[in-house]
């Protein structure tokens, strides 16, 4: 069995004392975070962070303390599985640009929103662990 890795982040800014989240829209149609393929000789935080600013344009700060991972068979390619880690990533006072080869919307979301947006389990349980992490740091 072949394995890919990427890497990439749950990302967030606050409003006041809202947290809201950064969900892309692929041009494949799916809801999900920024991430991409690690390149040689990048770290996985490297990874992340060069992802995230290519696909929605954001400087990100990652929040120590947070890397969730997600494995799947990817469909096209039976042979093949694919990891994927994610980190927990803050921005603020920047603008969204997207990335339009690869994604067609980028939507700023409150939780319950977002979580809706993601069509698959594992992305659903990221977002909602990475929101739990973030309220138990606010306590």
């Amino acid at each position: 069995m072949k394995m890919e890795k990427s890497c990439g982040g749950v990302v967030f800014t606050r409003r006041g004392e809202q947290i809201v989240y950064v969900i892309i829209r692929h041009r494949t149609g799916h809801c999900g975070f920024p991430k991409g393929h690690v390149e040689p000789g990048e770290t996985e935080v490297q990874t992340a962070l060069r992802e995230i600013r290519e696909e929605v344009g954001l400087s990100c700060t990652l929040l120590e303390g947070f890397r969730e991972q997600e494995q799947y068979q990817l469909p096209k390619k039976p042979d093949t599985v694919k990891r994927v880690v994610y980190f927990l990533a803050e921005y603020a006072e920047q603008e969204i640009i997207l990335q339009p080869e690869e994604i067609s919307a980028v939507y700023l979301l409150p939780f319950a929103e977002a979580v809706k947006k993601l069509p698959f389990p594992e992305a659903r349980r990221i977002l909602t662990k990475a929101h739990s992490f973030l309220c138990e740091m606010t306590l």
